[in-house]
């Protein structure tokens, strides 16, 4: 009896990785790749955010190349309503633009919760472009001031989060972008933001609805409050 009572307290528990086999190296080579494929898929696929390559690597052997397992996952997924794809340093599993109509179809408004407006857009491609930025600085760029309410919605979306403080008088926070601004808009960094010039052309921004009166003004508010709710 004492012998099973030690044996049952050096046992490690179910969750402890030590159990979990990474190498395989009892099987032969094309189902040990099997094996890897369908771990990498099945972690991206039951998260909801992009998985990282280092999440990935604790599924897999440490001589595995994720890159190869991921380029074999999306030769598979070819011909599926759904594809694999680098997002916010990460990837995840998102359905092919080409079925937005049948998904808005069946999910109707689901999605009016995340809508952004012309001014949001606006607000947010100021951040973006030129993050980290106060929303004092965004006032200096359009000409007027930046309604709380748009930077406030912009928050509730985790698009915008607030950054370092600035040096200016009164060290207000800048707003900078997140990785949900990332995977909102399908990009992998932001190396990857277009040119202005392209949003304009793809009718996503306006240059003359920056300059004139598409973002809300705010003439009771003042510049060099201190606090990340109030830039």
């Amino acid at each position: 009896m004492a012998a099973t009572k030690s044996r049952r307290r050096t046992q490690p528990s179910v969750g402890d990785e030590r159990l979990f086999d990474r190498e395989l190296e009892d099987l032969p080579p094309e189902l040990r790749w099997r094996e890897w494929m369908g771990r990498v898929e099945a972690v991206i696929f039951a998260s909801a955010e992009p998985i990282s390559r280092e999440t990935l690597a604790r599924v897999v052997g440490k001589d595995c190349s994720i890159d190869l397992l991921i380029d074999d996952i999306r030769d598979e997924l070819h011909d599926r309503p759904y594809e694999l794809v680098s997002v916010a340093g990460g990837w995840q599993h998102r359905t092919r633009k080409r079925f937005a109509g049948a998904i808005q179809t069946v999910a109707g408004s689901q999605d009016q919760p995340r809508s952004l407006s012309q001014s949001d857009l606006l607000a947010l491609a100021i951040v973006a472009y030129h993050q980290p930025i106060t929303r004092g600085g965004i006032a200096k760029i359009t000409g007027k001031e930046v309604s709380r309410d748009t930077i406030a919605h912009l928050r509730s979306l985790d698009l915008v989060s607030s950054g370092p403080r600035s040096p200016q008088p009164g060290a207000p926070y800048t707003l900078v972008t997140t990785k949900t601004f990332l995977s909102h808009f399908g990009l992998e960094s932001l190396r990857d933001l277009p040119e202005f010039e392209a949003l304009e052309d793809a009718g996503l921004l306006s240059r003359d609805s920056l300059l004139h009166d598409d973002i809300p003004v705010a003439l009771d508010e003042r510049d060099g409050a201190i606090g990340p709710e109030a830039d």
